[in-house]
């Protein structure tokens, strides 16, 4: 009987830490594919936001200054720094390792998409940004730093 017992309650803890082991976050610091910054997923309230902490290349080639949000659409907003902004903003949780209704803003092209963020393993997550549909749009793997 306490044999039983023991190998239940063993069994019970060791599933336990698996659960515990499957539950994924994205929260930490990643880089894209092409590796020209790194970014800050950080959690305000229950939902998700991210800002570039380093770029690649800082500066614009063109100035030697640092690099700018210059291709905006606001006017405004064109002198504000590439570097600590947040380009992703509202991710809600939609599943264990899933976060979505999101969005993503481009500094290069001023754009913003809709986006989810999937964890896929402790060190790489798909990042989709899309317009309308998350069946159309452009999926990267962005791998943790830290």
């Amino acid at each position: 009987m306490k044999k039983t017992l023991f190998l239940c309650l063993a069994l019970l803890l060791g599933f336990t830490g698996i659960a515990s082991a499957q539950k994924l976050s994205p929260l930490g610091i990643w880089t894209n594919e092409e590796k020209k910054a790194t970014f800050e997923i950080y959690q305000q309230g229950d939902k998700l936001f991210g800002k570039i902490v380093s770029l690649t290349v800082p500066n614009d080639p063109a100035t030697g200054k640092p690099k700018l949000d210059s291709q905006n659409p606001d006017a405004k907003l064109r002198n504000r720094p590439r570097l600590g902004l947040v380009f992703m903003k509202d991710f809600k949780k939609d599943s264990e390792n899933k976060w979505d209704d999101g969005t993503i803003y481009n500094p290069e092209d001023g754009k913003t998409y809709s986006c989810y963020m999937k964890v896929l393993n402790a060190n790489t997550m798909e990042v989709k940004g899309y317009i309308g549909f998350s069946l159309i749009g452009k999926s990267q793997t962005w791998t943790r730093v830290k």
